[in-house]
C-alpha cells in the first residue's frame, strides 16, 4: 500500500486535498493507484507518524505556525531519506522557496490555490522520478553486493528501514528480548510536550 503524508494547519485544505486523492487516481509507472493518505494539521504529530511508518511521498505547506515546511520536509529526509517531499504555499517566499530546495531537497513546487489535476499530475511525476530513483539504487546496491562492498545482511537491514523506520535500530537482550531505555523514552516525550 502507497503512503501519502499531507501537513497542513488549515483542516480546510487538508479536507480538500485527502478528497481530491480519494477521487482520483494516481497513476505511476502505468498503474493506478489509490494511496493510504494520513492528514495532520501538526507537524511534530506528522513527524511521529513518519517515525513509524514510511511514506512514498510527504506534501507540506510552507508556513504553519508550529514549524514551517522547509524544517518538516528537512526532519523527513533525515528520518526517510527516501521518501518524496513537496511544498505546497501560498506565498511566494524565493528565500524561503531557496531553503526548501537547499536545506530539505524538495522535489517540488505547488502553489495555492492549486489546479487539481495539476496537483495530482504532480504528485504522480513526483512518485515516478522517486520509483526511478529506488529502482537505480536498488540496481547500485545489487553491484555494491556482488563486489562484496556490502553484504546481503546489510542490503536486508536498509531494505527494513526504509519499509518500517526505525526497526533495524532495536535493542536486543542476551535473551532475545527487546531492551527498552525508559530515559531516552522519557526525554523523547518531554521534547515533544506530552
Amino acid at each position: 500500500m502507497h503512503r501519502i503524508l499531507l501537513v497542513d494547519d488549515e483542516i480546510g485544505v487538508l479536507n480538500a486535498l485527502l478528497r481530491l486523492l480519494r477521487l482520483t487516481p494516481i497513476v505511476v509507472r502505468g498503474v493506478e493507484w489509490h494511496p493510504r493518505v494520513d492528514v495532520f494539521t501538526s507537524p511534530v504529530e506528522a513527524l511521529k507518524s513518519a517515525a513509524e511508518r514510511a511514506y512514498d511521498l510527504v506534501v507540506s505547506d510552507f508556513r504553519m505556525p508550529e514549524m514551517d515546511g522547509v524544517a518538516v520536509l528537512r526532519h523527513m529526509r533525515e528520518l526517510q531519506p527516501d521518501c518524496a517531499r513537496v511544498i505546497l504555499s501560498g506565498y511566494t517566499d524565493l528565500n524561503g522557496l531557496i531553503g526548501a530546495i537547499n536545506e530539505a531537497r524538495i522535489d517540488r513546487f505547488i502553489a495555492k490555490p492549486w489546479n487539481d489535476f495539476e496537483f495530482v499530475s504532480t504528485l504522480a511525476q513526483v512518485l515516478e522520478i522517486r520509483a526511478l530513483r529506488m529502482e537505480n539504487e536498488s540496481l547500485a546496491d545489487q553491484v555494491r553486493c556482488e563486489r562484496g562492498e556490502v553484504t546481503p545482511v546489510e542490503l536486508e537491514m536498509k531494505r527494513l528501514e526504509q519499509q518500517e523506520p526505525g526497526i533495524t535500530q532495536v535493542q536486543w537482550g542476551p535473551d532475545g528480548s527487546v531492551v527498552i531505555d525508559m530515559d531516552e523514552i522519557a526525554e523523547a516525550l518531554r521534547d515533544h510536550g506530552n
